[in-house]
């Protein structure tokens, strides 16, 4: 017997297929702005920022207590008796998927919501199938656990550069704080302070030296506006990658478009 579809809920679940939400982006909480002073000094890259880092932790946990109890609840269903934990393992994981579906509050002003089939709760074979025949479910389980390396690569290459770049900002402050001959190469034991932006294989006026060593506050002051430059600019990359992370995931965390009948 086939279980009876709602188009209803799951219309009103999502609006990712509105092509005017879609495209004019009027519930995004990240724009982006020409300006990049503007960009700056608004909320877009600090969300961003904030998104993407939260993801490396609780997409973390979130993906592996999915991955694990849908392992758990695939091995007890080889038996019988088994089929009752599947009901508990389908729970965990719609709690996981809902907990992601929160924290897109960050990027989106319309809350995500999917509409999961409805079962009854009498712990039936038909019942507890049905619950892992629902195609949102395992959605859910596929942006957990599938999509989570990708996201992560993003998120954690994306942060990496961006605070290394926001540090650079700051090089007036402690350029001369470094010391020691490690970050150099041999300089003959002598310890040397500063810090080393580039090859300097016998310290910093030795012969094959390429790039920018900083041992004063001049050219503390010239790497930093040099990294304050590149830091306005790679803005625009940092709200862009939150902005993609954030539409994969409300894609996939929420019904698929539900094709209307023809009516010709």
């Amino acid at each position: 017997m086939t279980e009876p579809t709602h188009p209803n809920l799951c219309m009103a679940a999502t609006t990712i297929n509105s092509p005017a939400t879609h495209s004019a982006g009027d519930d995004s909480l990240i724009p982006l702005y020409r300006n990049p002073l503007r960009l700056l000094l608004s909320a877009s890259p600090w969300r961003s920022a904030q998104y993407l880092a939260a993801y490396l932790f609780s997409g973390t946990i979130l993906g592996a207590a999915a991955a694990l109890v849908a392992a758990a609840g695939a091995t007890a269903a080889a038996t019988v008796a088994g089929l009752p934990l599947l009901r508990p393992a389908a729970s965990v994981i719609r709690r996981c998927a809902d907990v992601e579906r929160r924290r897109l509050r960050l990027i989106w002003r319309a809350p995500v919501r999917a509409a999961y089939s409805t079962a009854d709760d009498t712990g039936t074979f038909a019942s507890v199938i049905g619950l892992w025949r629902d195609p949102v479910l395992w959605r859910d389980l596929c942006y957990l656990v599938a999509l989570w390396l990708p996201l992560a690569l993003l998120d954690t290459g994306v942060l990496s550069v961006w605070v290394a770049l926001l540090t650079g900002v700051t090089l007036p402050f402690w350029y001369w704080a470094p010391r020691g001959t490690d970050v150099v190469g041999y300089v003959h034991g002598s310890p040397v302070h500063g810090l080393a932006l580039g090859y300097f294989p016998h310290g910093p006026a030795g012969p094959g030296a390429v790039g920018l060593y900083i041992d004063s506050l001049p050219k503390a002051m010239l790497a930093a506006a040099i990294f304050g430059l590149l830091f306005l600019l790679f803005n625009y990359v940092l709200v862009n990658a939150a902005r993609t992370h954030a539409a994969i995931a409300r894609a996939w965390l929420t019904c698929p478009a539900v094709r209307q009948p023809d009516s010709s």
